[in-house]
């Protein structure tokens, strides 16, 4: 994977409207390519539709994202998929593929060479810890492993990302998996940064969020609150106020 901390993904004063509804309001935030940045927040708080925002999938009503400076909107498409990926909570497929053909799609943005192709598919699976999976029918996989797949295919789509880095996004990957399965994906996504990519992550784990990230963006009711390192922006004073319940010191509740 090459990157140079060069890039940066930013979006300034977005704010997203939806049936009248304010789902974002004048939400600014910048991140840079080698660390963990993991968005917080109740249900409603604006976490995935930023996540949206910076991806490019949704169009803000007010302010821009850019990377590197250029406005997402004047990226041509093949060039940003080829910059930035998104992990979905959940990537149904009904077709047969084996988990090495489910990773040969993301490089589907790129100039076809089936040798440079197949060499990244193949890196792509180990560093996601899925190459004991290569052969194997997608749809028989528990759904643990076919995150893991899924977790190799958006690898394999920014691999060579550029000069100026590459952005891996991903929403709520830890959903509907059990621990060891969520500590898997937030250990990759850590390894990921380490590697100089650019992660940032939905949570809803307050203490996946603590122990993992880098930094910690806390949104509530479209507004972003709190923006730092874990210690900083996990405050549970803050955090029991827009959770309407009292938050301890691991972010269960307190019943002290």
């Amino acid at each position: 994977m090459t990157t140079n901390a060069v890039s940066q993904l930013v979006a300034e004063g977005v704010g997203i409207v939806r049936q009248g509804r304010a789902i974002l309001s004048h939400v600014s935030l910048a991140a840079t390519p080698g660390r963990l940045l993991v968005l917080v927040g109740p249900n409603g708080a604006g976490k995935s539709t930023l996540l949206g925002a910076l991806a490019g999938r949704i169009r803000p009503d007010a302010g821009y994202v850019t990377l590197d400076a250029l406005p997402l909107t004047a990226w041509e498409p093949r060039a940003l998929a080829r910059r930035r990926a998104m992990l979905s909570q959940r990537v149904d497929l009904a077709f047969g593929f084996t988990a090495r053909e489910v990773v040969m799609l993301g490089r589907s943005p790129h100039v076809p060479d089936a040798v440079r192709d197949e060499a990244i598919t193949v890196a792509a699976l180990r560093a996601a810890h899925a190459w004991e999976l290569r052969d194997r029918r997608y749809t028989a996989l528990s759904g643990g492993e076919q995150q893991r797949v899924q977790l190799a295919r958006v690898l394999a789509q920014i691999w060579q990302g550029g000069s100026q880095g590459a952005w891996l996004l991903l929403d709520e990957p830890e959903a509907g998996l059990d621990i060891a399965h969520q500590h898997f994906i937030l250990r990759r996504a850590r390894a990921c940064a380490a590697m100089g990519l650019g992660v940032i992550a939905v949570l809803h784990d307050l203490n996946l969020a603590a122990r993992y990230a880098d930094e910690v963006a806390v949104l509530a009711g479209g507004a972003l609150l709190r923006h730092g390192a874990p210690g900083d922006a996990l405050d549970t004073a803050l955090l029991s106020e827009i959770y309407g319940i009292p938050l301890g010191r691991s972010f269960g509740i307190d019943v002290a």
